[in-house]
């Protein structure tokens, strides 16, 4: 079965293809409307020469119109072409996200999606709009100008001949260097970032221990080494450009003075007219610059070529990063009816290339379940496929009387509070993120449920107080405990904690423990992954997931 979708960045859709093509052509028209603005220049300054100006006027409206004509082509090429290159980029960063946002197992850092994001996706569009358009007008406006030169001067036509292809050649030969150091840049970029966003976070902390020098010093570092890879992309844009002008130059150089000579009868042959005249002289010499402006364009853009394929190399990295993308589509969605049942029977399923057979479980509304085992086992996939995030490859999970899969992950999740062993917080006030669907409702009860009043009552600005990503204020089992807070105000009524008492003392331990304890006594159905036996014995029943039910 054949597909259109691009294999990678710089691989349009077939309906992308042809609109690039389309504008591309439209370029190649408007170069080709400059023979006729030549010509009538030279007719003027030939007629000029000769004595005999009764046909300007018409030369000159034919250049004035040629030149609207050939302006106006350019402009709509221009806005088909940034149409194209806004769509492209538009959805490579959506599919981006998308893509980062439903997958489970390693992600990108926050600091390196936002760069590749708003830094790196939209270098694709400069190559679509200059370099692509670029190619086939190499291909085909230089021939055109060849055709319209050797009928007046072989000669000139054979200085551009070979003069033409240098450009090309050297611009090969530059090439892997060109894309080499924008590969270098791509990367500094997106280390920059990440150090960035760590010395940040890392703030409080950096300041408390002294460590702000030392920052200032590690983040000076890292924007000297960018600035290395930046000026070596430079200095390969630039060098290249030079040279590729000189050609350009050259050639231009060698064809005006073979026209200069013959005009004065210094040259006789070359022309196959002899002598040659004036306006087919002027006609030469605003033709050779154009012949060499295709292949100046092209050799502009190489560096957007190069710099292109860097990212493009890069989304297809993450392209082929093994990952496990989540059920459902992420998005809020109705709760699913039905009683809040949960019943696992001979579930398989793959974590990166580790195969975790899951315990069968039968849990009715209101009971509690205590997932225990070694570390690596797979307690928190166990988690992760009862909330609809892990796909099964075998078996099956019933929740609310019918098989979890992707249609009603949604629905199913919107029932599910997940209180995740490390807890992030978006940058929004408390008293949002504790209301995940925006009900207005009282947190306060939720919060003294959960044993997390006393935890605001002691921030700065209370329920109004942005935590941020890293949760600063508040220690680990604070978090979880707003977390258990979060889903309790959310209504709830199956409540998944992967290790909710890890790392932390026994009095705040026992507060989660007893946190959870009373969400069961208050009829939701709790399961808890957990190594601590006095959480194991709060919930009253317990499977061993690397053995069974015990």
């Amino acid at each position: 079965m054949t597909s259109d979708a691009p294999h990678s960045a710089l691989d349009l859709p077939a309906q992308d293809a042809a609109r690039l093509r389309r504008a591309a052509w439209l370029q190649v028209a408007a170069d080709l409307v400059w023979p006729v603005q030549a010509l009538c220049i030279a007719s003027i300054i030939g007629g000029w020469a000769a004595g005999t100006t009764a046909q300007a006027p018409a030369w000159i409206a034919g250049f004035v119109a040629a030149g609207l004509a050939r302006a106006g082509l350019n402009t709509l090429s221009g806005q088909w072409l940034f149409a194209l290159a806004e769509d492209v980029v538009t959805r490579h960063r959506a599919a981006l996200l998308e893509r980062e946002s439903r997958l489970l197992g390693p992600r990108m850092a926050s600091a390196e999606l936002a760069a590749l994001h708003s830094d790196k996706i939209p270098l694709l569009a400069p190559c679509l709009m200059r370099y692509r358009p670029a190619m086939l007008r190499v291909r085909l406006v230089p021939v055109a100008f060849l055709g319209v030169v050797f009928p007046l001067s072989w000669i000139a036509a054979l200085v551009l001949l070979v003069a033409g292809p240098l450009i090309p050649v050297f611009m090969a030969l530059v090439g892997m260097a060109a894309k080499d150091a924008s590969t270098r840049q791509m990367a500094e970029i997106g280390d920059m970032n990440r150090l960035l966003i760590d010395r940040i976070a890392a703030l409080p902390d950096a300041r408390l221990l002294g460590g702000l020098a030392r920052s200032r010093a590690a983040f000076a570092d890292s924007a000297e080494r960018l600035r290395a890879r930046t000026m070596a992309v430079l200095r390969i844009a630039f060098l290249s450009s030079t040279v590729l002008e000189l050609f350009a130059a050259i050639g231009v150089a060698m064809v005006a003075v073979y026209v200069g000579f013959s005009l004065l009868g210094e040259i006789g042959i070359g022309a196959w007219a002899t002598p040659l005249t004036i306006t087919e002289g002027v006609f030469i010499l605003l033709i050779a610059p154009e012949f060499f402006q295709p292949l100046r364009d092209l050799a502009a853009a190489w560096h957007d070529k190069a710099a292109a394929e860097s990212v493009a190399d890069e989304l297809a990295t993450l392209e082929q990063r093994p990952a496990t993308a989540v059920l459902g589509r992420g998005e809020r969605a109705d709760p699913l009816p039905g009683p809040a049942t949960i019943r696992v029977q001979r579930a398989r399923l793959h974590r990166g290339a580790q195969v975790i057979a899951l315990p069968d479980i039968n849990l009715e509304p209101g009971e509690s379940l205590a997932l225990v085992g070694p570390s690596g086992a797979g307690k928190t996939s166990m988690i992760e496929a009862l909330a609809g995030l892990l796909p099964l490859d075998e078996g099956m999970i019933d929740v609310a009387g019918v098989p979890l899969d992707d249609r009603n992950a949604d629905a199913w999740r919107a029932r599910v509070g997940l209180v995740p062993q490390v807890v992030h917080l978006p940058d929004l006030p408390l008293r949002r993120f504790l209301d995940p669907h925006d009900t207005g409702a009282d947190p306060r009860p939720a919060l003294q449920q959960a044993q997390a009043d006393r935890i605001v009552a002691a921030l700065p600005e209370g329920l109004e107080t942005r935590l941020g990503e890293g949760g600063a204020g508040v220690s680990g089992g604070e978090a979880r405990r707003l977390m258990l807070a979060r889903a309790l105000l959310s209504g709830a009524d199956v409540i998944l904690a992967d290790e909710p008492t890890a790392d932390l003392d026994p009095e705040t331990g026992a507060r989660i423990i007893a946190a959870l304890r009373d969400a069961g006594r208050r009829g939701h159905t709790v399961i808890a992954a957990t190594h601590d036996p006095a959480l194991a014995e709060a919930m009253g029943r317990y499977v061993d997931v690397g053995g069974g039910p015990a």
